[in-house]
């Protein structure tokens, strides 16, 4: 049984990129802040929860560790600019850390979740080879892990680092900051669907279980010889979408599954990022492309809003849930005297 240690395990894909190691029998070690919280991740006996910051992590947990998915990252770019010190210390610092430890340590293969928003604006069609654009701290705080890296590689630790198309689809641990899941949601729950302007704007997607399977494939790919120091863009080459044109297929699927009018409602600057992704080097070499395409996200995630299942809350929102999140610790810090604030610790001897 190989062992699997998960940085941001309990995120939006490591809560369903765990349960999939599981149910193939790995054991796991996952590691997180866990600011959205422990119940993102059900208990099982193969899995080590590990409640702490992986700027700080101790060779200790990388013990008898096969593989590292170094998923933990600041997500989104809105967040990385709002906290963008905390995006550099943990986008960059500290998966380079990890990536070291792991090396020291004798980790097997280390994986190395990066994003194709490193590619910015670009006129044509990008692949791995391509020169890179990358517009906000987000994407340069992956581009430059990616650099320091990737060189890690040897005969003896295989890195592989992949760059995911912007993710869709449900997860335990719900985003609705993500385009399609965004969408969905407005479409669903006011019959509004907001779309950032112009609409000719390109964006690569790809679901959530397809970005867990794509990184098992990887972890289980016996040529390593194939995959040992190299970027892969992870996606499908038709799920290329015009902001626009998918707009339309989250509207018509909405009014579609539930009778409601769904109008578009355009908002904001036009949106720079645009780029197209080539995603050849993934099929012809591990043999992978993804099954899903942005229809079945967008009715998984309606069966589960009209089941009650999810909704939208502030903890959805990245930014906003780790905004509060500083807000009540500076007032809880403001407030906090004698190791408590209504509770505190005294002598009650010293009233007698």
């Amino acid at each position: 049984m190989k062992t699997v240690l998960v940085t941001g395990a309990g995120g939006y894909i490591g809560s369903v990129l765990v349960p999939k190691l599981l149910s193939k029998g790995y054991r796991v070690k996952a590691v997180d802040r866990f600011f959205f919280g422990l119940d993102k991740l059900k208990p099982n006996e193969n899995l080590e929860i590990i409640k702490d910051d992986t700027r700080v992590l101790s060779e200790e947990h990388f013990k008898d560790v096969d593989f590292v998915v170094d998923l933990v990252a600041i997500s989104n770019d809105p967040t990385g600019e709002r906290f963008n010190e905390a995006t550099w210390q943990i986008n960059h610092y500290s998966r380079v850390r990890t990536a070291k430890i792991s090396k020291r340590l004798g980790v097997k293969r280390y994986i190395f979740p990066s994003s194709c928003s490193i590619y910015g604006f670009q006129e044509n069609i990008v692949d791995e080879n391509s020169p890179v654009n990358p517009l906000t701290t987000y994407a340069k705080a992956n581009l430059q892990a990616e650099k320091d890296i990737i060189p890690l590689a040897d005969k003896n630790f295989i890195v592989v680092a992949l760059r995911f198309s912007t993710v869709f689809g449900y997860s335990p641990r719900m985003r609705f900051d993500l385009a399609i899941n965004g969408m969905t949601y407005g479409a669903w729950k006011t019959g509004k669907l907001p779309l950032m302007r112009d609409g000719t704007q390109y964006r690569p997607f790809v679901h959530i279980e397809d970005v867990a399977e794509a990184v098992i494939k990887f972890l289980e790919f016996p040529d390593e010889t194939k995959i040992n120091g190299e970027i892969f863009n992870v996606g499908g080459d038709e799920l290329n979408y015009q902001i626009g044109k998918l707009g339309k297929i989250v509207a018509e699927l909405v009014e579609k599954e539930t009778g409601k009018s769904v109008d578009i409602e355009w908002y904001g600057d036009p949106d720079k990022r645009s780029y197209r992704v080539s995603f050849k080097k993934i099929k012809n070499v591990i043999n992978w492309t993804p099954k899903r395409k942005a229809e079945d996200g967008v009715k998984e995630i309606i069966q589960k809003l009209e089941s009650g299942e999810i909704d939208k809350t502030i903890q959805t929102i990245t930014l906003d849930w780790y905004t509060e999140l500083e807000k009540w610790y500076n007032l809880i810090k403001e407030l906090e005297m004698y190791g408590g604030i209504l509770n505190i610790k005294f002598d009650k001897e010293s009233l007698r």
